[in-house]
């Protein structure tokens, strides 16, 4: 995902502030250990969560709230036509337990 210029700020305190019904949907839909990360250089956007089942986690976007809160940030970074943000899937390259 990535950032328009100059809205870090913003985005760190609307995750800050995540709604509680936001943290709730992402829970019911096996989401855990959330984390994101910003490249400041570039301003691309990382993003770490785990998750029980693929499946149940991708119908977590087709939620109300999840509409709700992709319109909400769809002014700061860069998005799709359906305000989702815009993002790529990173390739596993290593991984040690």
């Amino acid at each position: 995902m990535k950032l328009y210029p100059g809205m870090e700020e913003e985005y760190e305190k609307r995750h800050n502030q995540l709604w509680p019904e936001m943290k709730d949907m992402i829970h019911e839909h096996g989401g855990k250990n959330y984390s994101i990360f910003l490249d400041r250089e570039t301003l691309t956007l990382f993003g770490y969560i785990e998750i029980e089942d693929a499946a149940l986690w991708q119908a977590g976007a087709d939620t109300k709230i999840n509409r709700k809160w992709w319109d909400f940030m769809a002014d700061i970074m860069e998005t799709n036509p359906d305000n989702s943000p815009v993002s790529v899937d990173l390739q596993m390259v290593f991984h040690l337990e």
